[in-house]
């Protein structure tokens, strides 16, 4: 009994030692393969967390060296997309003095070439100095695109005497009364809109008024712009066209005269002396007439006066005569 109740006990000891060994041995395993298993996701996940850094270390680099480039294509795209002005405006004058041979043959010249680069004659004067000699003053507007062609031919037409050119910049000029213009043209179209929903009598007497106003100043600022346009589109030119020999234009004629300049100077003077005598004569006529009348008066007054005297004294000689004889 003793040695069944041993041999019992050992085999519950023995499978007890079984039963505990394979639970510890199964632990042993479960633990390794945790471990592993935690080893392995704890590496998946450092080799997934290194992955999307390294993608994102290599996306930021790629970022960052792309980042100057979009930078410098961004101030391109900038520049290029960036509103290009208007162009410059600037208005053009210049002056021209030629001696030409013929006068109105190259002031014809002058209204063609001016009229074929698509311009116009603003205004022209022909002046006569005398029977022989005459001048003509042109003022020439021309496109600005063929401003420097129609001054080199109307250089080439005779002798250059004298040119002058000038050109001023207007753009901010232009610019700003266009800005004004449309500052203008919103204000006078909110005072519009004010009176529309006017309701009261006085508020829209108030706000005609300031319409009123505000629409001269557009009208003025609208001025300015044509006028500035005009200017800029259409650059002036002033020619003057003189002969050769017109007097007073070349001194040296003046200077040595001959016979027949003195014997013209001392005619003219004979006929300007002659002139004035007549004139004076005219003038004194008058009074002359006067006095020759009030002598004729006077002398016939005296004759009579005297005539008077010497019938008394004829008559008082007479009565002595026959005094004497009767005695």
């Amino acid at each position: 009994m003793d040695v069944e109740r041993r041999s019992g006990r050992s085999f519950v000891r023995a499978r007890a030692v079984l039963v505990a060994g394979s639970v510890g041995l199964l632990l042993a395993v479960g633990g390794c393969g945790a471990s592993g298993d935690s080893m392995d996701s704890g590496a998946k996940a450092a080799d997934g967390e290194a992955a999307p850094r390294e993608g994102f270390a290599e996306e930021g680099g790629a970022a960052a060296s792309a980042a100057p480039e979009e930078q410098a294509d961004g101030k391109a795209a900038g520049k290029e997309a960036a509103p290009k002005p208007g162009g410059t405006h600037v208005i053009r004058t210049a002056t021209l003095s030629v001696e030409v041979k013929s006068v109105p043959k190259a002031a014809a010249a002058a209204r063609g070439v001016a009229e074929g680069a698509g311009g116009l004659v603003a205004s022209e004067n022909t002046e006569r100095l005398d029977d022989t000699y005459e001048t003509s003053h042109l003022v020439l507007r021309v496109p600005q695109e063929r401003f420097q062609e129609v001054l080199r031919e109307l250089a080439g037409s005779g002798k250059l005497l004298s040119r002058t050119s000038n050109a001023k910049d207007v753009t901010d000029q232009v610019v700003d009364v266009e800005s004004r213009i449309a500052t203008q043209r919103a204000s006078v179209a909110r005072v519009r809109e004010l009176m529309d929903q006017a309701e009261k009598i006085s508020d829209v007497v108030s706000l005609e008024g300031e319409l009123s106003s505000r629409q001269s100043d557009l009208e003025s600022l609208l001025a300015q712009q044509a006028s500035l346009k005009d200017r800029t589109s259409l650059a002036t030119i002033t020619l003057d066209l003189t002969p050769p020999d017109a007097p007073g234009y070349d001194g040296s004629k003046d200077e040595d005269p001959g016979f027949l300049d003195a014997l013209g100077g001392g005619w003219d003077a004979f006929v300007t002396m002659l002139r004035w005598i007549a004139v004076a004569f005219g003038a004194a006529f008058p009074f002359l007439l006067t006095a020759a009348l009030a002598v004729v008066v006077w002398r016939v007054v005296r004759k009579r006066k005297a005539s008077r005297g010497a019938a008394p004294v004829v008559t008082a000689a007479a009565a002595g005569k026959d005094g004497a004889s009767a005695s």
